[in-house]
């Protein structure tokens, strides 16, 4: 199979399930690249989470399987979108909602705002939950203009998904004993 067939030279790109060709400008186009730039980066994270060997709490899994588990699911969320007889199931969302818990419950409460930075892992979980929040607005779109229409747990993933990244930033750098910086606004 070839790295490249030629047919999107004129700006338009296929999904799954049409036969019609579509601007690679569309909504649908945009949110599929958002997707993927969110899970590429996520590979950054994995690497990153390997090295430190980080646990979510005794009985949950490591920060690299977690982000492993997250890529899966994009993959899920890109084939939905695409047109393809998937969706997030509902487990996939408890998951993550027990991930943010059991996180949660090793840090002190969110009481502000944090400026980004502290350990390498911490600061490519804040990039990595950005690039999460823009995927979801763009998912939300095609959604919203009637391009797709995308299953609520999809969503609810997407929704979840931005608030982990932003829970592993946090714990990798309480684990680190890294002191969270909040902004002072002057």
């Amino acid at each position: 199979m070839a790295l490249f067939t030629g047919k999107g030279d004129d700006g338009t790109t296929k999904v799954f399930d049409c036969d019609q060709r579509i601007s690679k400008n569309s909504a649908m186009a945009e949110a599929l690249g958002a997707l993927d730039e969110v899970n590429s980066f996520l590979g950054v994270c994995k690497i990153q989470s390997k090295e430190q060997n980080y646990y979510v709490g005794i009985e949950y899994p490591s920060f690299e399987h977690i982000v492993h588990t997250l890529q899966e699911g994009l993959f899920v969320v890109q084939a939905e979108l695409a047109g393809a007889d998937k969706t997030i199931k509902e487990e996939r969302v408890k998951d993550m909602e027990d991930w943010i818990n059991a996180a949660e419950k090793e840090m002190p409460p969110i009481t502000t705002f944090f400026i980004s930075g502290g350990t390498d892992l911490a600061t490519s979980f804040d990039i990595a939950r950005t690039l999460a929040r823009r995927a979801e607005r763009r998912v939300v779109e095609v959604n919203d203009v009637g391009e797709r229409k995308i299953g609520k747990q999809t969503l609810a993933f997407l929704n979840r998904l931005s608030s982990v990244l932003y829970a592993l930033a946090r714990l990798s750098n309480h684990k680190f004993g890294i002191k969270e910086s909040a902004p002072k606004y002057n």
